[in-house]
């Protein structure tokens, strides 16, 4: 609680991380914020076309079945294999001041989740521009699940950060192992297609529960079963926990090894 409450009095750190963050993501590019919707709709068609053209998938409105779970995986991927290097990157800030080093992983995570929100307007103007509709009582459970993803981006950030100061091909290796995570997390199939004797190894995902939560309510205009939402949260605050403890016992000798 100790810990806790010391990065609530540098909350304004935190702040200023982020806005330094989401200012200089598109610094001296020509459309400069726009990336942040061209990017995930660039990614949209490619995928359609693929799946709706050539491995036709037989979903209907594919398209949008992609779009809900491609916006929060992009978000969650950025934590694992960008999220890594936050520490690294911050060498200087970590050698010369004296602050909590969780700022840096909350703070990279945090304006990554910023950038999502901007994301998911593209994803409620498709909604509305496609006709599919928005059920309002289910739409009311969206921040619940974007919160307890956020809850699983920290604690991996802070888990592989922490690691990567000491083990810097984890960085690269981080980058097969998100490419496999992809391809285990329901976001380009329905979970229906998995053999039932998979489903207990299945779920053992994290994001798994989390990308099904995510579909129900924008998808399938559904109210997302309290299982699915206590399954997400367990595991969200696993992780978290596990992120957490990890970063704490690490942290002592960042000095040393950066």
């Amino acid at each position: 609680m100790n810990r806790v409450a010391e990065l609530w009095a540098y909350r304004e750190m935190i702040t200023s991380l982020v806005r330094k963050d989401l200012r200089g993501r598109y610094k001296g590019s020509v459309l400069g914020f726009m990336w942040t919707f061209i990017n995930p709709l660039l990614q949209l068609v490619v995928y359609t076309i693929v799946f709706s053209t050539i491995l036709k998938s037989g979903i209907e409105n594919f398209y949008m079945f992609l779009f809900v779970a491609l916006v929060p995986w992009i978000f969650f991927s950025s934590a694992l294999t960008t999220g890594a290097t936050c520490i690294i990157s911050s060498k200087d800030m970590v050698n010369k001041i004296y602050f909590p080093r969780e700022v840096l992983p909350i703070s990279y995570v945090t304006s990554s989740f910023v950038n999502m929100l901007f994301s998911f307007i593209v994803i409620f103007f498709i909604i509305l521009f496609s006709g599919i509709g928005i059920n309002g009582k289910a739409l009311l459970y969206l921040p619940i699940v974007m919160a307890v993803e956020y809850l699983l981006a920290l604690g991996i950030t802070m888990l592989t950060s922490a690691l990567t100061v000491y083990f810097r091909d984890l960085e690269h290796i981080l980058g097969i192992i998100t490419m496999a995570w992809m391809y285990l997390t329901p976001i380009m199939y329905n979970v229906d297609i998995i053999p039932e004797r998979l489903l207990p190894i299945f779920y053992l995902n994290p994001m798994t529960p989390i990308i099904i939560a995510y579909r129900q309510i924008l998808y399938y205009r559904e109210v997302p079963r309290m299982s699915t939402l206590l399954h997400g949260f367990l595991l969200g605050l696993l992780f978290l926990s596990i992120g957490w403890f990890s970063f704490s016992r690490l942290q002592r000798k960042f000095a040393e090894e950066l």
